[in-house]
């Protein structure tokens, strides 16, 4: 049953605090970058530890660790100057669809991004203008970027999320909370300053639609890029400026408590 705007902030804010500690690292793909202290590194890893994110989270971070091992575990050096020798490791990469040809070409898109455009806050941000409520331009601008590289493989467009299409962007929402949120409690990053915590979307995968809508803060069925505005809407009337910090919140609910399917 929807619960009102102080019973839902009482509620979602609890399992903030539960759930946004070192604790939640060891089983989740942030775990990933938090091996590295350096900007670059953490930046790489973190966004290739998002792109992979999807299917059971102990094989997620299983083969993330094992790409950032192919990497010598130094990702930033690895993307500038990885020979041909060693960027063939990465042919023997595969997690579920995305295969060693995917990750290569992700590494050499990278490389441009680092040698030619700044690195990664600076594609994500270059997109965006003064005043915008949301990074819609800043993903849709990364995405050209990486993808505009001459001999990028069509097959590994997929990889990289379009809300153009209308797709949530789930994996690159929540790099960008890694990247952006910090509030001093050891998940997340805050090395990002270009794009403020007010402009991101709630990362909205099926454990967080389906608690959202058992808790009446979305509607929508699909879960879209339209649904991950909407519940990010409901979410900033709680907590205009940081509004994603409930994806700690919904996402702990419907993983460790098990609301919103049905069984709770």
């Amino acid at each position: 049953m929807p619960m009102n705007p102080s019973e839902l902030r009482e509620l979602l804010e609890e399992r903030y605090l539960i759930y946004n500690q070192p604790s939640f690292i060891e089983a989740d793909p942030v775990s990933v970058p938090h091996l590295f202290s350096e900007k670059g590194d953490i930046e790489i890893s973190g966004f290739l530890s998002a792109l992979i994110a999807w299917g059971q989270r102990k094989t997620i971070v299983q083969n993330a660790f094992r790409l950032m091992d192919m990497m010598d575990r130094e990702p930033l050096r690895f993307v500038l100057e990885a020979s041909e020798e060693e960027l063939a490791r990465l042919d023997r990469f595969v997690h579920r669809t995305c295969n060693g040809t995917d990750m290569r070409a992700l590494v050499l898109s990278l490389r441009r991004v680092y040698s030619e455009m700044g690195g990664l806050e600076a594609v994500f941000s270059m997109g965006m203008q003064p005043g915008d409520p949301t990074v819609y331009h800043g993903i849709v601008q990364a995405r050209a970027a990486l993808v505009s590289r001459p001999g990028f493989p069509g097959r590994t467009r997929k990889h990289l999320a379009d809300p153009s299409s209308g797709s949530s962007a789930k994996r690159i929402n929540m790099f960008l909370r890694w990247m952006v949120r910090s509030d001093r409690r050891g998940v997340d990053f805050g090395i990002w300053n270009r794009i403020q915590p007010s402009q991101l979307i709630c990362p909205l995968d099926v454990h967080t639609g389906n608690v959202a809508r058992h808790l009446g803060l979305l509607r929508r069925s699909p879960n879209d890029w339209k649904a991950a505005i909407e519940l990010t809407e409901r979410l900033r009337e709680l907590c205009p400026e940081d509004p994603v910090k409930y994806d700690f919140s919904l996402f702990g609910m419907g993983v460790f408590e098990g609301q919103g399917s049905g069984n709770s």
